[in-house]
């Protein structure tokens, strides 16, 4: 049975922070509070020197019925509580592995990197698929992850996993196995300035022959290019092409 313990061990333990926190933490929360008035996505800080939950956004889809400030005071038990106990492995896993790898970089790079991956939030008969966007805000002077952001918005896919580690500016990933528990180099997406428009003229609500006529490309060419953006993306429909095509940040 997973523990709360189980998500904080020797890879993410903080020896010290600056003396002058307070004034820090409050700056953060204030700035992170402006950013999810404006965003449809829950937003948490975690703080790994206290291993607490320094702010939760008020976003309902994403408390499974708690107030903002329960889900804070739960802390990582509301994932002992919310997210299927199969699941819960999976979680510390990443965790730790996640850590792991975010540590083999350097702190330069380090500021620069996030992990994706998704899994189910529960609450009575509700079940809904998420995804997890995890970054480092804050480092301690010896380079350890003080503090760090998360967002969770709906999933893309069908199934919990997919897991990716990202460096920006960078066109490799790392996709996570947990079959091998090994991080997997991969090649980043790339997009054609014509697949980017149909993705960005679909998200205006365009239909495929008013896309056609803005792009001034026949029918069968705009087909052609959703075709690729489904083969690229691996999904099944435009929407869904438009929210993956959002979250990894092609358009």
């Amino acid at each position: 049975m997973v523990k709360t313990n189980d998500f904080f061990t020797a890879v993410n333990m903080v020896d010290n922070i600056p003396v002058n926190h307070d004034h820090i933490i409050s700056t953060l929360i204030n700035t992170v509070q402006a950013m999810a008035r404006v965003s449809y996505q829950g937003v948490c800080l975690i703080d790994y020197f206290s291993q607490s939950f320094l702010y939760v956004s008020d976003n309902p889809l994403f408390l499974c019925g708690h107030s903002a400030e329960e889900v804070k005071e739960l802390g990582y038990r509301f994932y002992l509580q919310h997210v299927p106990k199969e699941e819960q492995n999976m979680l510390v896993e990443l965790n730790s592995n996640g850590f792991k790898f975010f540590d083999r970089h350097n702190t330069k790079d380090r500021q620069k990197c996030y992990m994706i991956y998704n899994f189910h939030l529960q609450y009575g008969r509700k079940k809904i698929l998420v995804t997890h966007e995890i970054t480092p805000v804050l480092f301690n002077d010896k380079g350890q992850t003080w503090i760090a952001l998360c967002t969770v918005s709906p999933s893309v896919h069908k199934t919990p996993g997919h897991v990716q580690f990202h460096i920006e500016g960078s066109h490799r990933f790392w996709n996570y196995s947990f079959s091998s528990h090994k991080w997997e180099e991969k090649q980043g997406i790339t997009l054609t300035n014509d697949e980017k428009d149909v993705l960005i003229l679909s998200a205006e609500g365009f239909s495929t022959s008013e896309i056609a006529e803005t792009m001034c490309k026949s029918l069968d060419s705009v087909k052609y290019y959703r075709h690729r953006l489904f083969e690229k993306l691996e999904v099944g429909n435009i929407t869904e092409a438009v929210s993956r095509a959002t979250i990894y940040k092609l358009i």
